[in-house]
């Protein structure tokens, strides 16, 4: 099947971002009087800021309300947006020669993340800066859907919005949550983990890194998506 669209996720896929909300996270830890856990760290990667702070409350043992979650999550992003132009956001290897090649072959091209826009505007702005052209014919962002990530409502309304057929496009993704939208949105994924190990599933190829991949690897990825955890 010829590949008409490859979809990205942004933070742990295109560019070493994680990092940084993992540091901020640690750092409200450390203001709500406790320490983030690794294990609890791991279980945000890719997940909503209310989903994240949840798991971090618990992980605490602290309790907050409603409002005082918003404001845990407004300083987490904040924090992580002084991070970002403070420190930069290197590349994750082979990302910005893999998208910079699937711009200039053809197949449409969209970020999907759940980060907010005003912050995924930061790493946007980045992007487009050092390529010298806006790599993404759409962009969708986590507060501009029904749901988020691990529901497939953000790559469905990237893939309608591009008028593209869920089984000519290919999602790149780093996170649990964010290969579970993708293949429920009935897309082949390509699997690069960061921060938390993925586990073979039908539909999921997996690769160390996206260093060396060319348009015809990812084409030949749409050719065996019931293959579980194939390795690219």
């Amino acid at each position: 099947m010829t590949l008409r669209a490859v979809l990205f996720d942004m933070d742990g896929t295109l560019v070493e971002t994680e990092e940084l909300w993992g540091e901020a996270m640690a750092s409200l830890a450390t203001r709500l009087g406790g320490v983030l856990s690794a294990g609890a760290r791991e279980r945000t990667v890719g997940t909503s800021m209310r989903v994240a702070m949840g798991i971090l409350h618990a992980d605490l043992g602290v309790q907050r309300s409603d409002v005082q979650l918003q404001q845990d999550a407004r300083w987490v992003e904040d924090e992580t947006a002084a991070l970002m132009s403070r420190r930069g956001m290197p590349w994750r290897p082979g990302a910005r020669e893999l998208l910079t090649e699937v711009r200039a072959a053809g197949p449409a091209t969209a970020l999907v993340t759940t980060t907010p826009r005003r912050i995924a505007a930061i790493v946007l702005d980045r992007i487009a800066a050092e390529l010298g052209v806006d790599p993404f014919d759409v962009t969708v962002c986590g507060d501009e859907v029904p749901a988020r990530k691990p529901d497939p409502a953000p790559y469905r309304q990237a893939m309608a919005t591009l008028d593209v057929d869920p089984r000519s496009s290919l999602v790149v993704e780093d996170s649990l949550v964010g290969v579970t939208a993708g293949l429920a949105a009935g897309a082949v994924v390509l699997g690069v983990p960061s921060l938390q190990p993925l586990e073979p599933r039908p539909g999921l190829v997996l690769r160390e890194s996206l260093a060396g991949l060319t348009v015809a690897d990812l084409e030949d990825l749409l050719d065996a998506p019931e293959v579980a955890g194939r390795v690219a």
